[in-house]
């Protein structure tokens, strides 16, 4: 009989198939967090008994983590995939950051021009992401195939039906699309697959102690030796750029704990991200054609 993760599996591998089948150029993005790495293990399984047919596209604000960076190289490469990397350098160079520009700004440079410039440069008409349905509000708004113009930027209102799983992947030129084969999925459902499929991750996902501090009621990660902190046992819930990525006080230092844990949350993991935050709404964000 099949189970509730075989179901959510042969869809998202059909959605993936989907991709592959109707676009000419597609890729996967890939930020390195549980959703990704879910996300390359369908791919995979998507393309057996062949290598992966798309190359993954990692956009580096320079903020990351530095476990997440080495995680990304290792499993790309033991994977089969072609890894690109993508920064904004003429941002990097001006000195972007969030402490002196702000977090929506600096996001916006670092993370969605970013984006765009690789997309454009590269050429991709499909970017395959990893987010679910039930992270955050506007991403509950959000179609499996999502339409973006030529400028990237999505529109809510302009949506396309998708009726029984029957998609519209037309698309004039410069137009492109963003593709969600996770929507369905929740964070619970992540974490079973993850169990059920012994998919590696980032060990930043398991709580032991860590250097924090707090600011505005959040547990900000210290990495800088020459910065006061304080030795507290947490875990990550999501991972972005450190200085926005808030820890979550936990015990839970294995993936039955994890699961355990998420099952009894009342907030989404998104309440730890900085950047959804503040008076720049997700979905403003997304209209500029963020992630």
């Amino acid at each position: 009989m099949r189970t509730h993760l075989d179901q959510l599996e042969s869809e998202s591998i059909g959605i993936i198939r989907d991709t592959m089948g109707s676009f000419r150029n597609p890729v996967v993005l890939y930020s390195v967090g549980k959703d990704s790495s879910v996300l390359l293990h369908l791919v995979v399984k998507a393309c057996l008994p062949a290598h992966p047919q798309m190359p993954l596209l990692h956009i580096d604000t320079g903020y990351k983590f530095p476990d997440m960076l080495a995680f990304r190289d290792r499993r790309a490469t033991e994977l089969g995939f072609t890894l690109l990397v993508h920064r904004n350098e003429q941002a990097i160079a001006a000195g972007v950051n969030p402490h002196r520009d702000g977090i929506a700004a600096c996001c916006g440079q670092l993370k969605t021009e970013a984006l765009l410039q690789a997309l454009a440069e590269h050429g991709f008409d499909a970017a395959i992401g990893g987010a679910r349905r039930d992270e955050e509000a506007s991403r509950a708004k959000e179609r499996i195939f999502s339409f973006r113009n030529r400028l990237g930027q999505w529109d809510p209102r302009g949506q396309r039906p998708e009726l029984g799983m029957h998609y519209n992947t037309r698309l004039k030129d410069g137009e492109s699309m963003r593709v969600f084969p996770l929507s369905n999925w929740t964070e619970t459902d992540i974490w079973s697959y993850i169990q059920r499929e012994a998919i590696e991750i980032v060990p930043l996902y398991f709580a032991k102690e860590r250097p924090v501090r707090a600011v505005q009621g959040q547990l900000i990660p210290v990495l800088e030796t020459n910065t006061s902190a304080q030795m507290q046992c947490v875990r990550y819930r999501t991972l972005g750029c450190h200085h926005c990525t808030a820890a979550t006080p936990s015990s839970a230092a294995t993936l039955e704990d994890i699961i355990s844990e998420t099952q009894q949350a009342r907030q989404s993991e998104r309440s730890t991200r900085l950047i959804d935050h503040g008076a720049s709404s997700m979905e403003d964000k997304k209209r500029e054609g963020y992630f």
